[in-house]
């Protein structure tokens, strides 16, 4: 790999790194959902779930569309689920 490829994949996976946009990525692997349903599903503010989507639409992993006033956040695409499945199965293969 080149080294700006090495670094964006660094960066790309700082982003998972984070339990809170982790556990909204997971809600997200569900649903399609607005802000305000996923603070109540996560019990977190919805300042502080906004905050956290705006990094995660930075990095390309979840995307929003707008219906009226209300706006509804799904991940980008299944790259997304496939990067967290797999994880998950390699934790599961080690216990």
């Amino acid at each position: 790999m080149d080294e700006r490829t090495v670094y964006d994949l660094a960066d790309l996976f700082k982003v998972f790194g984070d339990s809170t946009r982790l556990r909204i990525l997971c809600v997200l692997m569900e649903q399609e959902i607005c802000v305000a349903d996923l603070a109540d599903t996560l019990e977190m503010t919805q300042s502080a779930i906004s905050h956290q989507l705006r990094t995660l639409k930075q990095s390309k992993l979840v995307k929003a569309r707008r219906r009226g006033k209300m706006v509804y956040y799904s991940l980008d695409d299944d790259h997304v689920r496939s990067i967290i499945e797999t994880g998950r199965e390699h934790l599961e293969e080690e216990r």
